[in-house]
């Protein structure tokens, strides 16, 4: 499983500004960080992973955002003409990531692995706080840093059809 230390070397390798921040307690997911850091849970970073079954099969895709607007499935579903959306249980999400479920970090994600990435990143000016995969640590890295260092699709999470219906966006390999 990748840790803090991973993320701080390969950061430090690619000449990246950032702080591991030790938490004043342990938390079990990153939906936590705000409370444990007192942070506004919009420049907290989660990563939801999703099992999502297609017309050509199932893949686990990885959604980038703020714990403050998680990712909706239905939206999901509506990215990626998914017939369904489920929450990843914590076996595939440990498994897919190679971090501990809960505790997904955005960066060092598999190559092989969908990420998206909510757009609404891209508006934060400001450093961001995100899990590192272990309980007692975090990431404090700025916005840009971080959004140009996560191999992933930037994609609108806010848009929806025409009946409230999320909207079908193309998505190109």
């Amino acid at each position: 499983m990748k840790d803090a230390l991973t993320i701080h070397r390969w950061l430090l390798a690619h000449q990246v500004h950032h702080e591991i921040v030790r938490l004043p307690r342990a938390m079990t997911c990153s939906d936590e960080l705000p409370e444990v850091l007192a942070a506004d849970p919009e420049l907290c970073v989660g990563v939801t992973v999703f099992e999502v079954t297609t017309r050509t099969g199932r893949e686990t895709v990885a959604v980038v955002g703020s714990v403050g607007t998680p990712p909706r499935p239905g939206v999901i579903g509506g990215l990626l003409g998914a017939r369904r959306v489920r929450p990843a249980p914590a076996f595939t999400v440990n498994s897919a990531t190679d971090y501990a479920a809960g505790l997904v970090c955005p960066l060092l994600l598999p190559a092989s692995l969908t990420v998206l990435v909510d757009e609404r990143l891209t508006e934060i000016a400001t450093p961001v706080y995100a899990a590192t995969g272990e309980r007692r640590t975090a990431l404090s890295i700025r916005a840009d840093h971080l959004l140009r260092l996560v191999a992933g699709r930037v994609v609108d999470l806010t848009r929806q059809g025409a009946r409230g219906e999320p909207a079908t966006f193309p998505l190109a390999g």
